[in-house]
């Protein structure tokens, strides 16, 4: 799937459906689900319903926590190894030689 062509909306049902697919994998229902949570089932069924385009990141990491998938979340935004252009950028500032201005 090309997720560049939907919309933000689109992509959020997307993942609420699937989320939906995750929790029913886990045998909990929504009820269960948004206690451990601590979210309203309102919240969570809005979401896997595809009718509310504005969870919020806290509602959905805990929601992910509650299913046991928070550790996954380094899938979505991996560490990225060092920056050759942060690195050469350190090295110069550190090189940098202090020049008197007064000429003895």
């Amino acid at each position: 799937m090309d997720y560049r062509e939907l919309s933000e909306s689109d992509i959020i049902a997307i993942l609420g459906e699937r989320f939906r697919e995750y929790r029913l994998n886990c045998q909990m229902t929504q009820k269960e689900l948004a206690q451990h949570a601590g979210v309203s089932s309102k919240t969570l069924s809005a979401f896997e319903s595809g009718k509310s385009c504005n969870i919020t990141m806290q509602n959905f990491l805990s929601l992910l926590r509650g299913i046991g998938m928070l550790d996954r979340i380094e899938e979505v935004l991996p560490e990225l190894p060092p920056s050759p252009y942060e690195s050469e950028r350190k090295t110069r500032k550190n090189g940098r030689t202090r020049h008197n201005s007064k000429e003895e």
